[in-house]
Parts: C-alpha cells; structure tokens; sequence
C-alpha cells in the first residue's frame, strides 16, 4: 500500500464511518478496486485508520464526552461515582459485548475482512432493513439512556463485526429499538465508536508489534498510516455534521437504497464472471 492508495481509502473511511452503509465493507471495496495486495499491515490498516476517524467524535463533542455529572448532596461512595461518570458507564457497558467477541473470534473476523462477497450481501440485507426502520422504531421523544439499554445496543454493534454490515448502523437501530430518538441514537452511536475503535486499534498494533515480520511491515508503512488517520479525521469531521442534520430531518430510507444498489452491482458482477478479489 502507498500513500496514495492510503489517502484514498481513508476518504472512503472519514465519509462512511458514521453512516450506516459500512465502512470497512466500503474500504474493503476500495481496496480491491485499487488492487492493495492484502498482508498483515493492510488488514491491520483496515481496522487501525477507523480510529482517526472516530476522533473526530471527540473533537466535536468534547464538551459532552468530558462532562461529568453534578452529585447530589449527601450521596456518597458507589452511587454518587456511577451519578459523576454516568456517561462513562453507559460507554463501558455497552462496550463489553463488543471486547468479549472481537478477542474471542478476532482470527475469524480477520478472515472475512477479504471477502468481498460478505460485504456485498450484508450491504444488501442491511439496505433491505434501512428501508423499514424509521417506519418501526421512530420516536418523538428519546427513553432514558439505562444501563440495560446501553448493553442491549452493545450486542447489537456485535452485529457489525461481519464486514459489510455497519458498526454505525447496527448500533443507530439498536438505539431506536431501544427507545432513543434517531439523534439520540446517532449520536450515542458515534460515543461508542471511542472506545470500541480504540480497543480495536490498540489490539491491532500490538499483535502486529509483536510478530517481527509483521513490526517491520508496520515501521516500513509507518507514514502511510499516519497520513491515513490523519486524512480520515478531516472527512469525518464534516461527514458527521452532514449525517446528523440529514437523518434528523429525513431518516434512513436513501441509505438503505445506496446499500441495495451497491451490494446488488457487486453481486451481478460476480454473477457475471467480474472478480473483484485480487
């Protein structure tokens, strides 16, 4: 992988992270299509160049992300920490689910991150369920963010570790079966990518660190993933601001026909004898 294919593919990664059309599905696609031969660093690259992205949740919404709540006088010990880090909480239980699987099946997760046929027929499927989702789950009002509801939505983003399905989406509908709103959902959404892609990208580099063959893949293409993440962030900072006024104002439907149409186009070309796989 160069630079060039790294800026790229980081393009694709800033503006699909937080929309609910797949990004390492979209990723995987560019790859293919740039013909990036795939090793130990590139599926790394994979993983790692969605934390840049997901940074960006943290430079527009440090005020919230670093809030901490108000204790009421008189509460004390247990309580008065789960009422200052609330918000804290809530991350880290809907995040288990996620840490548990992942190292549990990261070997057969990593397998399919170069099957370009899953990404195709979970883009579809996840298209078919964009379609009906605000028609089943829209709310007015948003539910109280509970810890129950916060584990349930951690199971759903579980989901999302078969390529092509959307970490962004599985959690967003997780949210709204949950009760919260579509904002509500969306941005609880982008709170959780934090830990769960720092998580990732940690475990990530520390298995490619301690492999010898796979750390000189990483210090000989060091540049290529600081320019991606970096590049990453930018895209991401002006997509969220996109996705959260667009799905406010009018939901998912034209996501999930962008899904149904480039599932099914790859699909018909594999159907037609047109390999995408390098």
């Amino acid at each position: 992988m160069d630079i060039f294919q790294s800026i790229i593919i980081a393009i694709v990664e800033g503006l699909t992270e937080f929309l609910p059309v797949s990004s390492t599905g979209h990723m995987i696609i560019a790859e293919e299509a740039l013909g990036v031969e795939h090793n130990d660093f590139v599926n790394a690259f994979t993983v790692i160049i969605q934390f840049g992205a997901i940074l960006s949740v943290v430079w527009l919404y440090w005020k919230r992300f670093f809030h901490l709540n108000q204790v009421p006088e008189g509460v004390k010990g247990a309580k008065a920490l789960l009422i200052k880090y609330d918000f804290y909480w809530k991350l880290l239980v809907a995040f288990v689910p996620a840490a548990v699987i992942g190292f549990l099946l990261g070997d057969f997760i990593d397998s399919l991150l170069e099957n370009v046929t899953v990404v195709a027929v979970m883009l579809v499927a996840g298209g078919v369920l964009m379609l009906f989702v605000d028609k089943w789950f829209n709310r007015s009002t948003t539910a109280p963010l509970t810890e129950k509801r916060a584990l349930t939505i951690g199971f759903y983003q579980c989901i999302a570790m078969i390529p092509g399905v959307s970490r962004s989406m599985a959690t967003i509908v997780g949210g709204m079966q949950q009760g919260l709103t579509r904002k509500d959902a969306a941005e609880f959404s982008f709170f959780l990518a934090v830990p769960t892609m720092f998580a990732a990208t940690a475990y990530k580099l520390l298995k490619l660190i301690i492999e010898p063959e796979s750390l000189q893949l990483l210090v000989d293409n060091i540049w290529v993933l600081i320019v991606g993440n970096v590049v990453a962030f930018i895209v991401a900072v002006l997509a969220i601001k996109f996705f959260i006024n667009y799905v406010t104002k009018y939901g998912f439907k034209a996501f999930g026909y962008y899904r149904i149409i480039v599932g099914a186009a790859i699909i018909i070309m594999g159907l037609c004898g047109i390999s995408m796989e390098v």
